[in-house]
């Protein structure tokens, strides 16, 4: 049996944390693991091997150097799409996830996106795009589902 390609991706720090809580999945699956090159997080490169893959960082709070910083993961996540071309993308985003997930769109993969527990009232820029292209979209809350209608309350990922 063939295992579906999984690309689990997010931002570095508690969107990462969020997305790691689903580590059992990776087992069910041939999947590989795309986040921001930090400090904080080089110690997954031990532990997942060549199963991991990273952006550059940035935050939005620098401008000028995030449009860049944007630009250029946008180039190297088509790359990492085209070469590892999964059947599944899943996200707790934030902006690092965006251009994967749009990229996925069009080339047929399915998006599943999990709303940040850190939001419990408001939309995130990142859920706020991904909601109209994703096929699956998870809220941990049940208040998000005034926001996102055709979410799905999965409850907490912690």
């Amino acid at each position: 049996m063939n295992k579906k390609r999984v690309m689990f991706i997010a931002s570095t720090g508690g969107h990462l944390n969020e997305l790691l809580q689903l580590e059992e999945l990776f087992s069910f699956s041939d999947y590989h693991l795309v986040t921001e090159k930090t400090k904080s997080n080089l110690y997954l490169k031990d532990k997942y091997k060549n199963k991991v893959s990273f952006l550059v960082y940035g935050t939005r709070y620098h401008l000028f150097t995030y449009i860049f910083k944007l630009i250029w993961n946008c180039f190297v996540s088509l790359f990492l799409y085209l070469k590892y071309h999964p059947d599944y993308i899943i996200t707790t985003g934030v902006h690092t996830a965006g251009p994967m997930c749009c990229i996925g769109k069009i080339f047929g993969s399915r998006i599943i996106y999990i709303e940040t527990f850190a939001n419990m009232v408001t939309k995130t820029a990142t859920g706020r795009l991904i909601y109209p292209i994703s096929d699956l979209f998870v809220v941990q809350w049940e208040s998000m589902k005034k926001l996102y209608p055709n979410s799905i309350y999965g409850g907490w990922i912690f």
